[in-house]
């Protein structure tokens, strides 16, 4: 894979914030172009339904996609349309640096624009997500994600106002997969993270 033989030694020597800056503009490259491919985003398309399939969810969060984020929308429309009683919710940023609070969203419903210049559903209702499938720029074969740095996901998943944590369902490219990611210690890995080609952690035979 070109990110493990093209990623320049250095990188991992650095500290850490600048170590995860370097990969991330790196990652973010690999995934603009990971993106334009049709083939791609249609693997991804199935694994979204197959990870919900898997589940067996009635409520889904998921994310209004930015530039190289694999766009979900298609896929929980397919999902929502089978069943009546499921509810999908997009983010909302109220304050930055909050958690986010996820709103109900449908595939004919108005948007507004939020903050960081991010559409933002106009439902205002409220929906708490059973699953969350979160953008990816960069991952590990173990789960963990490297995001923008902003720190949303994870502060939204440790004031998680439920009784349970949702499922949490990354979603890559392969081409975003690195051996160079550096663990902090408050990290968590994803219970699952899909790209076009396989699923991390890989099950077990």
């Amino acid at each position: 894979m070109f990110l493990e033989r093209e990623l320049n030694p250095s990188i991992a020597c650095n500290p850490v914030a600048e170590s995860k800056k370097a990969l991330r503009r790196m990652l973010l490259e690999a995934r603009l172009q990971a993106a334009s491919e049709p083939a791609h985003n249609a693997a991804l398309n199935r694994r979204v339904l197959d990870a919900l399939k898997h589940y067996g969810v009635s409520s889904v969060g998921f994310y209004w996609p930015l530039a190289g984020e694999f766009d979900a929308r298609a896929a929980i429309a397919i999902w929502l349309a089978a069943d009546s009683q499921r509810e999908a919710g997009l983010p909302i940023v109220k304050e930055r640096g909050v958690p986010l609070e996820f709103h109900a969203w449908a595939p004919d419903m108005a948007m507004k624009i939020g903050h960081h210049k991010i559409a933002e559903p106009t439902s205002g209702r409220v929906v708490l997500p059973d699953l969350l499938f979160v953008p990816c720029v960069g991952f590990d074969a173990d789960g963990f994600r490297l995001g923008y740095g902003g720190g949303y996901y994870d502060r939204t998943l440790a004031a998680w106002p439920g009784p349970k944590k949702p499922v949490t369902v990354g979603i890559a490219y392969e081409a975003c997969r690195t051996d160079a990611l550096q663990r902090e210690a408050h990290d968590i890995p994803l219970d699952l993270i899909v790209t076009e080609a396989g699923l991390y952690p890989q099950p077990a035979d």
